[in-house]
């Protein structure tokens, strides 16, 4: 078990210095300069040098590479091209409202996705199964700016029932973390919905029923147990979703948040900013995917046994 854990670690630390390999990069291989972008169109080729050498854009892309690297080993992510505040910490004080977005979507997903697949399968080739089905494809056919739009529509401006923009206050995150859960619930439905159906067919469901066990507790008892399991690993996969579609929701919604900063990073080409904000995300998502893969040793019983018989 342990040499599990040390190994994952050990690649999540790779992962994660791939990606700020990466960030670097690119960001730094884009074009346009930080510096005349500052300065302004009216500067002088000789402001915009300056200001070049005041953010120590005028070294080499390697040395300015090496310093990046030694910078984020001691959680330094340098400061910011146009407030010359640091990054770290900006980025920590808009970290909690992403983290609160990202969680109540997922929550919502989880719980949505969970009880619509358990019901499409339970359903399986009747019309409550097609309903779902069809919800589903509607849902994920519509990108989630313009589900984010259309809500806003119906229950902001027509119903009147929640704030359109802003942050604060349950009734203010209401829209954003379900039009955000909305979409990666369809994700645990169907693999939810997939993994019942399998597990209907499985052996052990024919002893059971053989037993005398009644339909209903075959199927919430041991059928929906085993076929949960798939979805503990499928939370590290949407993580990454949900940290991405947290960026347009964030725009959208006029809220507080990493994907806020980074957007408006981006039009500023802040280049500190853009790959503070992209390895933080990357960080949570190799941290969540590292949790949910010792986790699932925990929960299935099968990779705890395989682990021991490795060991000896």
């Amino acid at each position: 078990m342990m040499r599990r854990v040390l190994g994952r670690l050990a690649a999540s630390v790779g992962v994660v210095f791939g990606a700020v390999t990466l960030i670097f990069l690119i960001l730094n291989w884009l074009p346009g300069d930080p510096a005349a972008l500052i300065a302004g169109d009216a500067a002088s080729p000789e402001t915009v040098e300056q200001i070049r050498a005041q953010l120590n854009l005028d070294r080499p892309l390697w040395d300015q590479y090496r310093d990046c690297l030694i910078g984020i080993t001691r959680g330094d992510l340098g400061r910011s091209y146009v407030t010359r505040e640091p990054v770290a910490t900006r980025l920590l004080a808009q970290f909690p409202a992403t983290l609160s977005l990202t969680l109540s979507a997922g929550l919502i997903a989880l719980v949505l996705g969970v009880t619509l697949g358990v019901l499409s399968a339970r359903f399986h080739g009747r019309w409550p199964d097609q309903l779902i089905q069809l919800s589903a494809l509607s849902v994920v056919s519509v990108p989630p700016f313009w589900l984010g739009l259309l809500a806003i529509l119906c229950f902001s401006v027509y119903l009147g029932w929640l704030p359109v923009l802003g942050d604060g206050g349950f009734r203010a995150d209401i829209l954003p973390s379900t039009c955000l859960g909305l979409v990666v619930s369809v994700h645990f439905m169907r693999m939810v919905r997939s993994n019942v159906l399998d597990q209907l067919h499985e052996p052990y469901v024919t002893a059971l029923r053989a037993k005398g066990l009644g339909q209903a507790r075959v199927f919430y008892v041991h059928v929906l147990r085993n076929a949960l399991i798939a979805a503990v690993t499928l939370l590290g996969v949407v993580i990454g979703e949900l940290l991405s579609g947290a960026v347009v929701i964030e725009t959208l919604f006029a809220r507080q948040g990493l994907g806020r900063v980074a957007v408006e990073a981006i039009s500023q080409k802040d280049l500190p900013v853009v790959q503070g904000a992209i390895l933080l995300a990357s960080i949570t998502y190799v941290v969540v995917n590292l949790l949910v893969d010792v986790s699932y040793v925990w929960i299935d019983p099968r990779l705890r046994t395989d682990s021991l018989r490795g060991a000896r």
